[in-house]
């Protein structure tokens, strides 16, 4: 049994929530919940998809990522870390984003896109603060914007190696780069500097994570266009569909946030080694 094992013994609850966050991060991902929606399997349905229409998706997706990036997380009361999320709220405007993209094609999604996503964004952002994290920290921000890394995969990922720790891994190696290369433009002393940047240094780093973010949240938003693109789906589906997004992505925050509330207790390494071991179970 490791020490971790044995510190959570005597702290039951702190337990429970390592427990129900695995259980949200290794849930079934929005690919196949999407699928099991439409009733079909979507990676037929985005490989058909013509070249030019997946790139208007990717540069929409990141267009609306940023927008929300500004807009949701720079908007929100960042005052009270601890008050409790309003997850309904959320997905209601979610529902009603939805409703206008339907079955639209890509004029409805170059307008729909930007509005749900930074629903989405300020749902995490809701989950962030409701667990104990300051909206003024960069890296809360950073942190909110891993989650829309959580529910795609990139072409390059190795099938064999899923789950929630490889796509952490993913967005630490892009911090990794991004901030040698932006080393050395920094000044001291001044209020709000993030990892030993600028304002403006720390608003180019934010802009190239949303960049390394988007090219594995478009990944699902192609999806979710595909699946608007059955025949049978149409406005109605659109809501269902804007739902299952934003319910998936609180799922995905509210594990992701529960598990950086207990590294900053108990360690990264040992709390990833727990995680380990619950999921193993899981699967077993």
């Amino acid at each position: 049994m490791s020490e971790l094992a044995l510190r959570l013994q005597d702290n039951p609850r702190d337990l429970a929530d390592l427990q129900r966050a695995v259980a949200l991060l290794e849930a079934p991902t929005l690919t196949a919940r999407m699928s099991n929606l439409v009733g079909s399997p979507l990676e037929f349905a985005v490989r058909k998809l013509p070249g030019s229409v997946s790139s208007k998706i990717q540069k929409v997706t990141e267009a609306a990522l940023y927008k929300a990036t500004q807009s949701a997380l720079l908007t929100m009361d960042r005052k009270q870390p601890g008050k409790p999320a309003s997850p309904r709220l959320h997905k209601l405007a979610a529902a009603a984003s939805g409703a206008i993209g339907g079955a639209g094609g890509l004029p409805a999604l170059a307008i729909e896109l930007p509005l749900s996503t930074t629903i989405i964004m300020r749902a995490v952002a809701d989950i962030a603060r409701s667990e104990g994290f300051d909206l003024n920290d960069f890296a809360t921000r950073q942190a909110c914007l891993e989650v829309f890394a959580l529910g795609g995969n990139s072409g390059k990922d190795d099938a064999s190696e899923t789950g929630y720790y490889l796509a952490r891994g993913f967005s630490t190696e892009v911090m990794r780069h991004l901030s040698a290369e932006l080393a050395g433009s920094a000044v001291s002393g001044s209020h709000g500097l993030i990892l030993g940047l600028g304002p403006k240094e720390a608003g180019k780093l934010m802009a190239r994570i949303v960049e390394k973010v988007a090219a594995r949240f478009g990944v699902v938003v192609s999806e979710k266009f595909a699946a608007q693109a059955v025949p049978v789906i149409g406005a109605l589906t659109g809501a269902t569909l804007n739902t299952l997004f934003t319910g998936y992505y609180q799922d995905m925050a509210r594990g992701h946030f529960i598990i950086k509330r207990l590294e900053q207790s108990y360690g990264f390494e040992p709390v990833r080694l727990a995680y380990a071991a619950i999921a193993g179970e899981l699967r077993a």
